[in-house]
């Protein structure tokens, strides 16, 4: 009994309740498409059905959309183009690079080194590079300022081995892959494992093996690319960012989730090449499935142009004779699976298990034997032709992003045991066999006794640089601008930085008025964006959070950047703080999208690299989603070297306690410790900003930068600001703590109190009850940054450990809190950890209070209190520890305890009341 056929669309698109209002012309126009199907065959009903859809979209009648073709090329044979080069010069030296990339991670995996390394990346790459390396990618000395290249990561051996041939590179130096210290040598670079700006700064720009950040990087580097266009800096219209991308690193949520980014702006100065090798790290990406067909459909759906290059020229006569359409539906139907075990066998096994599947496929192969199937049937990857009309379709492409989806095998030409097989990516070594054979088919001139006297150390091949095929591959890479990759940061110039005065105004104090240091730090940023020089080098990048941050005074002046513009009229028009949007917008208002932001932060903080133009950003952001959502992209942001402000705005985990636990910030200063690069401040007053903040700038870009970035922690809660001190201690404010309260030591009952950042008014309050309630003294510091404190602290005890014969430096923090005398209780508004970063260094007794566990909503009081970490709990534990010393009656703590009812949440009073956003 047949099955009722269910009502709805094919995809996606109408509802499924639309009525058959007559049911009887419904069957002619059935009947109509079964005839032309009897008579036409499959193919000329598809492409009426086409036509009928085109016609339907002309006249504005809504249908789902089509996501996906065939499972073949998009670009037909008729359609591509002249290929310019010599594709037999260009073979020739492709097989030298093949060989000497595998040779140099076999070599690393010899018994005495053992450091592994990836061969079957590249292998399945090498066409896609070389295509690009050869006619397309153009240096950083090409008049419109060069391309930039995310390379897929593990294919880096590839590149390494094509340096070696340009000369860029020596034997000793593929001797040093993955011993980046042990083969160090004075003026060179050991070779990394991966591409790490930090490792070899003057050859990688782009760190990409953390898989998925190199396609959100691409993105927000093209995006970049068009905002320094857009407002006038530079004129970027003829550098291209590509990124090349594997299949399975398609799988992370970071490749996907911002391809919109790339439609809305119309990047069509961005190019993804994937990888469609079909493999993962272990085995098939879509076994069951087509990933091909499953990123074509998403693409396409976010707005991208997409070019499929799936079947190499052997196929073109194939496919040219399939008028029943029986090939193209093999192609549409065979899994990954299939596909990958298909070139893990022979020709006989394709013949049999792939055309033998219908018999008019199997009669299109009658005359060919297993060896024409085996070599002449090549994927579309490997195919130099067929990746040349994409990339030249994708450089006239206007208006939106490209991918082209490249078919591959992975291991490609290292053998059967690599070539497809789930293991290859993890296979390091080649057995003397393998090496054998690849050299064969790759036609290297090396002798079998040369392999065979050390089989763990083959030749590297190189013919000389007189060869013919050498100068021809030098002489392209001259006249597309020079070679790549290479980062050349010296040559950007220093900024002007902003005059001293620009600090007054945060230097003077708020009087009786109460400003919160995020307030504090926003209008030094709008003086600084006031100066005419420096100002436009600035990038404000904000997700979302302007008003929060108040930064939307910045609307009507600075405006939005958006590559349309505005076209529309905004709802606050007449108001004095209007929404405003403008193609030439300094503001980078990236939407709720941290992601997305630190990509921001990158591509503009290291355009002193890319484009020879320093410039500054500035990411503010709700704190807890800074290192904490982001670190890994920020990690890649430090090995980019990047320079910038990431600025943690409603910082601590109790001054934003009305927003609730995924708020409350008690961790991020830790968080940012971990990361080398980052220099981590957590000021309290707005004087110690307009001392950090020039000096960031004078280490960043001044005349010698350093490659850092800087993290501030700044707070929403709303406090009295001192003016600055006339002794004010500027040394220990940029080192990381300064004296802002001295005591006599009262009768030798004497403590030391520090705190950061909105900590350091309780410290003030403690020192206050523990003075006029027991008659104890108190020295209060401000530790702008404990971070920095225990960085030179482990630099004074490294220097004690590897130079003994040297004078011992003493740590800075050691030789201020010698100065007085007493215990030191510490406090802040983070957890206790943050605090005791500095316990080994300091030389009397220390305690930390922290804000360790789960954030939750209450007043910021009372929070405090639960914590304790407020006044009274500092009090208490200085006189605890005054006991415990002998100093004071034991009793003392209990009373004071008792007295400020330690255990009450209700008993809270530090800080101002509140705690919304």
């Amino acid at each position: 009994m047949p099955t009722e056929r269910p009502v709805g669309p094919i995809l996606n698109g109408l509802p499924s309740q639309v009525p058959d209002v007559d049911p009887e012309e419904t069957q002619e126009w059935l009947d109509s498409l079964d005839a032309a199907i009897e008579t036409g065959g499959r193919q000329r009903a598809r492409y009426l059905m086409l036509r009928m859809l085109e016609r339907a979209r002309d006249s504005q009648v809504g249908l789902p959309s089509l996501t996906t073709t065939d499972y073949i090329n998009t670009i037909p044979p008729e359609r591509e183009p002249w290929f310019p080069g010599d594709e037999d010069m260009e073979r020739r030296y492709r097989a030298w690079i093949r060989w000497n990339a595998a040779v140099m991670v076999h070599r690393a995996q010899h018994p005495e080194i053992s450091v592994g390394g990836h061969i079957s990346t590249y292998a399945s790459i090498a066409t896609l590079w070389e295509v690009g390396f050869n006619h397309f990618w153009r240096g950083r000395d090409h008049e419109g300022g060069g391309d930039q290249l995310f390379f897929q990561g593990h294919a880096s051996p590839g590149i390494y081995a094509r340096a070696f041939l340009e000369g860029r590179l020596s034997e000793d130096d593929l001797d040093s892959f993955r011993q980046e210290k042990s083969k160090a040598r004075e003026g060179r670079e050991a070779l990394p494992s991966y591409p790490h700006p930090r490792s070899m700064p003057h050859f990688w720009q782009f760190p990409t093996v953390s898989m998925g950040l190199g396609p959100m990087n691409a993105i927000y580097q093209a995006a970049f690319n068009k905002y320094l266009h857009n407002r006038g800096i530079k004129d970027t219209s003829q550098q291209h960012v590509w990124a090349f991308l594997g299949d399975g690193e398609m799988d992370e949520p970071e490749s996907r989730g911002l391809l919109q980014v790339a439609a809305n702006d119309e990047l069509d100065n961005l190019t993804f090449v994937v990888n469609c090798n079909l493999q993962r790290l272990d085995g098939p990406v879509r076994g069951n499935g087509k990933i091909v067909q499953e990123l074509e459909s998403f693409f396409r759906g976010a707005g991208w142009n997409v070019i499929k290059v799936l079947w190499g020229r052997g196929w073109d006569e194939l496919i040219a004779r399939d008028t029943s359409g029986a090939l193209v539906n093999l192609f549409n139907s065979t899994p990954d699976g299939d596909f990958q075990t298909f070139r893990a066998n022979d020709g006989a096994f394709i013949r049999d298990h792939f055309f033998g599947r219908d018999p008019r496929t199997k009669e299109m192969v009658k005359d060919w034997s297993d060896e024409d199937i085996w070599w002449k049937l090549k994927r579309g990857g490997h195919d130099y032709r067929k990746v040349y009309a994409a990339y030249a379709a994708a450089m006239r492409h206007t208006g939106q992003p490209t991918v082209i989806l490249a078919h591959t095998i992975k291991g490609y030409s290292l053998g059967t045991h690599f070539a497809g097989r789930n293991a290859t990516h993890q296979m390091k070594k080649l057995t003397l066999d393998d090496l054998k054979s690849f050299r064969d088919s790759l036609k290297i001139p090396i002798s079998d006794e040369q392999l065979e006297a050390d089989p763990y150390r083959p030749p590297y091949y190189h013919p000389g640089e007189d060869d013919e095929a050498i100068r021809y591959m030098k002489d392209r890479r001259q006249k597309l601008g020079g070679y790549l990759p290479r980062r050349e940061p010296e040559k950007a110039p220093a900024l002007r930085l902003p005059d001293e005065k620009v600090y007054d105004v945060a230097k003077k104090g708020s009087g009786k008025q109460n400003v919160a240091t995020t307030m504090a730090l926003v209008r030094i940023f709008k003086e600084w964006m006031r100066d005419k020089e420096f100002g436009k080098h600035l990038v404000p990048i904000i997700p979302d959070e302007a008003r929060t941050f108040g930064m939307d005074s910045f609307f009507p002046t600075a405006k939005i950047y958006n590559v349309h513009g505005q076209n529309y009229t905004s709802v606050d028009a007449d108001l004095m703080l209007a929404y405003k949007e403008s193609t030439s917008g300094q503001i980078w208002h990236v939407g709720i999208n941290e992601g997305g932001s630190v990509a921001a932060f990158t591509a503009a903080g290291t355009s002193y690299d890319t484009h020879s133009v320093p410039m500054v950003p500035f990411y503010i952001f709700y704190s807890m989603f800074g290192f904490q959502r982001t670190g890994d992209g920020v990690w890649a942001a430090a090995d980019q070297l990047v320079r910038g402000f990431m600025i943690g705005a409603t910082a601590g985990r109790t001054t934003l306690t009305g927003e609730g636990l995924q708020h409350a910030d008690g961790h991020s200063p830790l968080l940012a410790s971990t990361n080398p690069a980052c220099i981590s401040y957590d000021p309290a007053y707005a004087y110690e900003l307009a001392h950090i903040l020039p000096d960031a700038l004078r280490r960043m870009y001044g005349e010698k930068p350093e490659d850092v970035f800087y993290y501030i922690t700044v707070y929403n809660e709303p406090m009295q600001q001192p003016a600055q001190p006339e002794d004010v201690d500027v040394e220990g404010i940029v080192k990381g703590m300064h004296r802002i309260l001295r005591s006599e030591p009262n009768g030798g009952r004497h403590v030391r109190l520090l705190a950061s950042g909105v900590g350091v008014p309780w410290a003030l309050e403690a020192e206050e009850l523990l003075r006029e309630d027991w008659g104890v003294s108190a020295d209060v510091w401000s530790v702008t940054s404990w971070s920095e404190l225990r960085r030179e602290a482990m630099a004074c005890d490294e220097d004690a450990f590897l130079r003994p014969e040297q004078e011992r430096r003493v740590p800075y923090v050691t030789q201020r809190l010698s100065e007085g005398s007493g215990p030191v209780i510490a406090t802040s508004d983070y957890m206790r950890a943050v605090q005791d970063q500095i316990a080994p260094w300091v030389p009397e007794d220390y305690y930390a209070l922290g804000a360790d566990g789960f954030g939750f909503a209450d007043t910021r009081a009372a929070a405090r209190r639960f914590f304790h970490i407020d006044g009274p709990s500092m009090a208490v534990k200085a006189l605890q520890m005054l006991a415990d010393r002998g100093e004071i009656d034991p009793d003392v703590p209990r009373q004071a305890a008792e007295k400020y009812r330690l255990l009450d949440v209700n008993a809270g009073s530090s800080g101002n009341v509140g705690g919304d956003a």
